[in-house]
């Protein structure tokens, strides 16, 4: 099992990730969306959002707003750093349950498409 400050490096890994990914295929992809990642075997939950300008870093503090997150995803602690670091794949992890998504269609699409 990772630690909480494991998971926090590799959510900023993954923030840098995403500012390599070309404007045209952020501004093509991606809508202004608010998200959680909640490490299920630690009981954390860190809170993002993710805009067409890149992915902000993530925080361990709930949106001002009071208002649920947009996407939700639950992992477990290895799970997400595995799968920051390439060597688990999204969509094998959703089909197997290692990773679950709660988004609409079209936001899963997206996100398939970005990681």
């Amino acid at each position: 099992m990772a630690s909480v400050e494991e998971c926090r490096s590799a959510l900023a890994k993954l923030v840098a990730q995403f500012d390599e990914i070309g404007e045209e295929d952020r501004a093509k992809h991606v809508v202004e969306r608010t998200v959680s990642c909640r490490v299920a075997d630690l009981g954390v939950i860190f809170y993002g959002r993710l805009h067409p300008d890149g992915l902000d870093p993530f925080t361990e503090q709930p949106p001002p707003d009071g208002k649920t997150a947009d996407v939700k995803l639950t992992i477990a602690s290895d799970d997400l750093i595995a799968l920051v670091d390439g060597e688990l794949d999204l969509a094998r992890a959703l089909l197997g349950g290692r990773v679950k998504v709660d988004a609409s269609f079209g936001d899963l699409l997206r996100l398939r498409r970005l990681i």
